[in-house]
């Protein structure tokens, strides 16, 4: 038996191949030129070494006439050709309108000519389901004339080219319209993101936001037809090879489709996110008319929030156009074609855990993106305040490393050596700038240095800041401790942002990372002065980050757990709470960076934002039982000399210190 395919080194055309050659014959398969290597490279996938010749390549391109294959060849191919199988095709519903007329119609028509050239014995077409169009109803096998809203280019090429066979072939044919095909049932392989798949990301997202026993709202839709490529393969070539079937159309379809909200369920368990409960009947919304829908979408910021949800969770616009899916698709010759075989569609619930497990780790798109640091900020300018301890050096030193131009930003100069020397010794890139933060003149100062010498600015991270520790009703004489906090951790970081946005918006693009604290979100008691000095740099950065959005100028708030740097020294408290090391604090720099988030904060601080909002009394009793637990430093309460005798902690406030870990009490 001999066979040529098309589509070889495609999905479904790479597991019919290796369907194929379970039985005798040779394969000739149609490739481009520039594709030679691909198809080499799926030998070792069909079990093939590179000297076999079961598996014999023709070069040729859909675009062109008869393929465009060399005349030597017709002539080799002539009247050996038992079974051609045409599977070349864009199976793509955000593909241009034009790329689908090609491959899908144009290829068609020039493979049908190759099949007369050659004089093959049967011509095995596989169409789509979408050759349908939009049928309000059953779809029979026998059915094609009826199809009915064929405007999406995906279903007017599959349909066309289905037309092509069945009007322009003169040899026997067979037509194979299958559902939408997803990965391999028992393998879960698969090549590319498509229909369920789209929504996967979503699925992801939900479980890392909210845990698994949480009701969701979702959509119900229609009913869609998924099948594995196993079974669409399997179908295939049995019925390929079944005499008596020439002129048939044949639905690899499931005979017990599932709705949309229920396949979506079934990913999200086996992903281990929260279910969709509550499930709302899309058709609830059809009373809008169309007009009215389109109208709305093509208001500017409607638009763009639409796109840029779209494009964060990887999901074509046209998805949604077929959300109420009307069609159902018959398949009893299918299925009469294929009694007395073990070939049946699965259940979908027995493999969507093979489906999802393998898109996570092999096609999931996070897995692509440059996770390196050195992707991001390699011969960039950074600036780091605060950048000779603690956070800012910890910091510093890792931009540096990853071949960062880093810009270190303190008062003393003589700490600044010792940063710069292990910056040296790393083979970094760093300049230091002498500046007192908490003076705007000084601010001004460094912001014109830093552009005179470098140009620009491409991340701006303020981390230099003052923390103070007392109870207000030990600050009534001491208003001076909430203007200076103000003063450097607000208006000194403020200024260079001001300072630094201009330039960041010449070159449309920059990104502010602000350390804020997790006491802003869990309003920590005794940190008065400090809380309201980083809220409002927050509130800042949330306001601006809506202004900035079109000039592709980022604003990342980390509300950063209580770090064990050289500020929390004096405070004996904390060497029996847990802490992150700077080390650990400057990784969270790096993933602002790497992933440009709006807030990076530990999920107990946005679980005391929630608890502030949801039940704002209860969250008060609790604070102030922790605010009698830790009592203020004797420093703090003015008892000068008396630092060493600072109250010991209790077990129950270590206890409490440990449940509430990072939490600066």
């Amino acid at each position: 038996m001999t066979y040529f395919v098309t589509g070889a080194t495609g999905f479904v055309g790479k597991f019919l191949v290796k369907n194929l050659l379970k039985r005798e014959g040779t394969i000739y398969v149609l490739v481009r030129k520039a594709s030679l290597k691909k198809l080499e490279a799926i030998y070792p996938w069909w079990g093939l070494d590179a000297k076999q010749k079961r598996i014999v390549p023709i070069v040729g391109d859909l675009a062109k006439p008869s393929l465009g294959i060399a005349a030597a060849d017709i002539t080799k191919l002539k009247s050996k050709i038992k079974h051609l199988f045409h599977l070349a095709a864009i199976y793509d519903m955000s593909a241009d309108a034009a790329s689908q007329a090609v491959a899908n119609i144009d290829g068609t028509r020039h493979t049908v000519e190759l099949a007369h050239a050659v004089k093959a014995g049967i011509f095995h077409h596989t169409s789509s389901i979408a050759a349908a169009g939009l049928y309000d109803g059953t779809f029979r096998e026998d059915m094609f004339e009826e199809a009915e809203e064929l405007d999406h280019p995906y279903f007017r090429t599959k349909h066309d080219s289905e037309a092509i066979v069945r009007n322009e072939c003169k040899l026997p044919w067979r037509v194979y319209r299958p559902g939408m095909v997803v990965g391999h049932s028992q393998t879960g392989e698969i090549d590319k993101i498509d229909g369920p798949y789209y929504f996967f990301k979503l699925i992801q997202k939900m479980r890392e936001t909210l845990p698994q026993w949480m009701p969701t709202i979702g959509i119900e839709g229609g009913k869609i037809n998924v099948v594995p490529v196993d079974y669409v393969v399997d179908a295939m070539d049995h019925i390929a090879h079944k005499k008596g079937l020439d002129g048939g159309c044949f639905h690899l379809t499931d005979p017990e489709p599932m709705r949309i909200g229920e396949i979506l369920n079934l990913f999200a368990k086996a992903a281990h996110a929260p279910q969709m409960t509550m499930r709302v009947n899309a058709k609830m919304f059809s009373f809008l008319p169309s007009y009215v829908v389109q109208g709305l979408m093509s208001v500017g910021p409607v638009r763009k929030a639409r796109n840029q949800i779209l494009q964060d969770l990887g999901i074509p616009k046209d998805v949604f156009s077929f959300i109420s899916y009307p069609t159902k698709f018959d398949n009893r010759e299918t299925v009469k074609a294929l009694k007395g075989t073990t070939i049946s569609v699965p259940k979908l619930d027995t493999y969507a855990w093979r489906l999802w497990d393998y898109w996570e780790r092999h096609l999931d798109p996070d897995l692509f993106i440059d996770r390196t640091l050195r992707g991001k900020v390699e011969g960039k300018v950074v600036v780091v305040t605060g950048g000779t301890s603690g956070i800012g050096e910890a910091t510093a030193i890792k931009m540096a490393e990853a071949g960062a131009k880093v810009v270190i930003v303190a008062r003393d100069p003589e700490k600044a050596k010792e940063t710069l020397a292990k910056i040296k010794a790393t083979g970094g890139n760093a300049k230091f700038y002498s500046c007192d933060l908490a003076e705007l003149d000084s601010c001004d100062k460094l912001v014109a240095s830093i552009l005179k010498d470098y140009g620009t600015c491409h991340y701006l991270v303020n981390n230099a800041g003052r923390s103070i520790r007392r109870g207000i009703a030990n600050s009534y004489e001491r208003f001076h401790d909430f203007e200076r906090t103000m003063q450097l951790n607000y208006f000194g970081s403020l200024r260079l942002i001001m300072g630094f946005l201009p330039s960041m918006t010449k070159q449309h693009a920059g990104q502010i990372i602000n350390i804020s604290s997790i006491g802003v979100l869990t309003q920590a008691p005794r940190f008065s002065a400090y809380v309201a000095s980083k809220a409002a740099l927050d509130a800042f950065a949330g306001c601006a980050a809506s202004e900035f959005h079109d000039d592709n100028i980022s604003f990342t708030t980390i509300n950063m757990p209580l770090v064990r740097t050289p500020m929390i020294a004096p405070t004996k408290m904390y060497n029996s709470v847990p802490t992150l090391s700077p080390e650990q604090a400057a990784d969270l720099v790096v993933e602002a960076i790497v992933y440009k988030p709006v807030r990076i904060a530990t999920r107990l601080g946005i679980a005391g934002a929630i608890l502030h909002a949801v039940s704002p009394k209860l969250t008060q009793i609790i604070l102030n039982t922790a605010f009698k637990m830790f009592p203020d430093s004797a420093s703090a309460q003015g008892k000068k000399g008396e630092v060493a005798k600072d109250v010991e902690m209790t077990p129950e406030a270590m206890a409490f210190a440990q449940i509430t870990q990072g939490v600066h009490w």
